[in-house]
């Protein structure tokens, strides 16, 4: 067990470093952070705000009152007000109307994001920041393990998530809990405990109670950076956009890549082209993948073979020019309300020009 009086705070410097495998952001980039009122949140939104700052730029707190106790609203104004009394814009977001008597965490996670997403969207922010770090990310992957996961839910909580209207980014999971503990002594600010992470109902105090060892930490880890590394190249050697910026994947590249991969590769594009907050089911996945990488029905003008899959369009055409086959994918019609953004590691390496993307000056 990590010694708390022994851990380094978290400096600007290296949250710099955290942040950089998320780059380009705009020219003056504005950040959402979720915040509780718990340390770890609080402590984001402190670094994200001075490394905005440093670019011209500033965090934005979102804290999201539940109303599941009565305490709660008191502690998401005391959040704000802390908040805005370090210069960091606040705003309180409430989870209202009736609450299920059962599967309550899962229902005001939901509703969470909800309001989030929904905040973001109205204020035109593109990055949420949210503060999950290494200690969550070790329980998260022993109950997975204990749900017998297959490999992506073995190697835990994805660093970033494309939503249609914003990305998800988690800055800080290879960070434990203490350091952050340790930061925010440093920094004289005091958090709240919520109370629900000691509540027996719920499977990750159980977790916590019992003392269970997780698995070695920088073995999660590199799962997970060897995975996204993995993906995101396979992006950006796959995917493109046509001149409607509808995205473009091409069917010769996609069939010569791993099975594992492939599903891996689809679910995250139906993910941000379809914005579903969960990935599609393992067995249309595997469907879908085998019609992608199958042989072509097409007929002379390319067409044919042409499916749906967890709210995105997936079909076959044939180039203009070099007469390639390409899956073209776009959102299911009647969901078109929203320009959905490019797959985060094709929007990191910057392969196309991205329209949201402020220019520097030259």
């Amino acid at each position: 067990m990590i010694d708390e009086a022994a851990a380094t705070p978290l400096g600007l410097q290296e949250f710099q470093r955290l942040m950089a495998p998320f780059a380009p952001f705009e020219a003056r980039p504005e950040l959402a952070v979720a915040v509780s009122g718990g340390r770890d949140s609080l402590c984001l939104a402190l670094l994200a705000d001075r490394w905005a700052r440093e670019r011209g730029g500033r965090a934005i707190a979102f804290v999201v009152d539940h109303g599941l106790r009565v305490e709660a609203a008191r502690e998401a104004r005391e959040t704000c007000e802390l908040l805005r009394g370090q210069g960091i814009e606040a705003h309180l977001l409430t989870w209202t109307g009736p609450k299920p008597a059962t599967g309550v965490q899962q229902a005001a996670r939901q509703a969470r994001y909800r309001l989030l997403r929904d905040a973001c969207r109205q204020r035109g922010l593109l990055h949420l920041l949210v503060a999950h770090q290494a200690d969550d990310q070790a329980e998260t992957v022993v109950m997975r393990a204990a749900r017998r996961s297959g490999s992506d839910g073995l190697a835990g909580m994805a660093a970033l998530l494309e939503w249609p209207e914003l990305r998800l980014l988690r800055p800080l999971l290879g960070v434990p809990r203490s350091r952050l503990s340790a930061t925010l002594k440093v920094l004289g600010i005091a958090w709240i405990d919520d109370p629900s992470n000691l509540d027996p109902r719920f499977e990750r105090a159980r977790l916590r109670a019992a003392g269970t060892v997780p698995p070695d930490r920088p073995v999660i880890e590199g799962q997970r950076a060897a995975g996204e590394r993995q993906m995101a190249e396979a992006a950006v050697a796959l995917l493109d956009f046509d001149r409607d910026r509808a995205l473009v994947l091409d069917r010769a590249g996609f069939v010569q890549i791993p099975v594992d991969l492939q599903r891996r590769l689809v679910s995250r594009i139906v993910q941000a082209i379809g914005g579903g907050d969960h990935p599609p089911r393992q067995d249309r996945l595997a469907r879908a993948v085998a019609r992608l990488s199958g042989p072509s029905s097409r007929g002379k003008s390319g067409r044919g073979g042409d499916f749906t899959l967890s709210g995105c369009q997936f079909a076959l055409r044939q180039a203009e020019i070099g007469r390639r086959l390409l899956w073209i994918v776009r959102p299911e019609n009647g969901r078109k309300g929203r320009q959905p953004l490019i797959p985060a590691a094709f929007f990191a390496c910057g392969s196309v020009d991205a329209t949201h993307l402020e220019k520097s000056p030259t």
